[in-house]
């Protein structure tokens, strides 16, 4: 397995015989539970590029750069990686706050393709973006909650950052679209390990459902919480961002009543899955860390950064954009496009099942959106 150096200066070069690429994912913090998953998703993707030619017939070479530590000291560094031709892309899953620290230093000089589900809104030249946003993923899955569950009063729980702020800002609008409203927000730092004072919040505001907005332990923890606290069997949970490493951290008896919304799920039957799933344990093993959304979402970064660049023919940012909106690829969420730089994709509806989600139905995309 490749070895993880979170100091990628220390023992890289320039070497003009490959394409290198910066690949961002936690190390540390709240969600390097799932980086593991990150890391050996986008490995597979890289070796099946080189496999069948590489890039511009070139090796396509990863470099990992921790993307748990402070967002500053993440730009710094993968600034330092561009600047000295190290790199000449960047993607990975982080957070919004670490993309909005890179994005301005390194967007215009190399293309940067962002995996993470964020809060809408990004639109630097030389970001191109792969996972979901609250129009196509929160809105349509609240809209269904109201109408199966009757659910109207939201409680929002969330860290305390630019994705769950503005992406609760976003549901309040949702909310009232279905006769609801936001009942109560909370908002918690990065490695919070203690509920009690939001747990009787919610229980006081007589919430329909709470709307989590956690990052990786930090929603592992909550959860233990809140079924410890009995409410689960009485308050269902909507997340945006859970996948099944987070689900099995969590325990079976901590998922009760917990929906979650996401382009990919490990339990999807299609073939595409399928494939995917055979290609990930052949190369990994049975053992590997389950390679749930939030994992296999580097995966779809390294396949669409690869495809940007084998479209324009050449590593230009300017001709890399001016060619997006007619770059395709086709890996485990099916075969996807881009259009005004984010992958328009499917979206689905699943509910924990123990610590596996059974996917109830895809949503309904907005058809006014482009």
């Amino acid at each position: 397995m490749l070895e993880l150096d979170p100091h990628p200066l220390d023992w890289f070069t320039v070497d003009d015989s490959a394409i290198s690429v910066a690949l961002v994912f936690p190390m540390q913090g709240a969600a390097g539970i799932f980086g593991p998953a990150c890391e050996l998703c986008a490995r597979l993707a890289a070796e099946e590029i080189n496999h069948a030619g590489g890039v511009l017939g070139k090796e396509l070479r990863l470099l990992p750069v921790d993307g748990g530590a402070e967002p500053r000291e993440i730009a710094d560094r993968v600034e330092a990686l561009v600047e000295l031709g190290v790199v000449q892309g960047v993607t990975g899953w982080h957070i919004s706050s670490v993309r909005q620290a890179l994005a301005p230093r390194i967007a215009h000089r190399v293309p940067y393709v962002y995996t993470a589900l964020y809060e809408g809104g990004e639109h630097t030249t030389g970001v191109f973006l792969t996972s979901e946003t609250p129009d196509d993923q929160l809105r349509p899955a609240m809209r269904l909650l109201a109408g199966e569950r009757r659910v109207r009063r939201w409680f929002v729980v969330g860290n305390d950052y630019v994705w769950p702020r503005r992406t609760a800002r976003a549901a309040r609008a949702y909310a009232r679209e279905s006769g609801g409203d936001i009942c109560g927000q909370a908002y918690l730092p990065l490695d919070t390990h203690e509920f009690d004072a939001v747990l009787r919040r919610i229980e006081e505001s007589r919430a329909d459902a709470v709307l989590m907005l956690l990052v990786g332990s930090d929603a592992v923890r909550f959860n233990r919480a809140f079924a410890a606290a009995g409410l689960d069997q009485c308050c269902p949970r909507l997340s945006t961002l859970m996948d099944e490493n987070m689900l099995m951290a969590s325990g079976p008896t901590a998922t009760a009543d917990l929906y979650s919304t996401a382009g990919f799920f490990a339990s999807l039957a299609n073939q595409d899955t399928l494939d995917f799933h055979g290609q990930y344990a052949g190369r990994f093993g049975v053992e590997a860390p389950a390679a749930g959304s939030l994992g296999e979402s580097c995966y779809e970064g390294v396949l669409l950064l690869a495809a940007l660049i084998a479209r324009a023919r050449t590593l230009d940012v300017a001709a890399i954009g001016a060619a997006a909106d007619s770059v395709s690829y086709e890996g485990p969420r099916g075969l996807l496009r881009l259009r005004g730089s984010h992958v328009r994709q499917r979206i689905y509806l699943a509910r924990a099942d123990g610590v596996d989600f059974d996917v109830l139905t895809q949503l309904d995309l907005d058809p006014a959106r482009p």
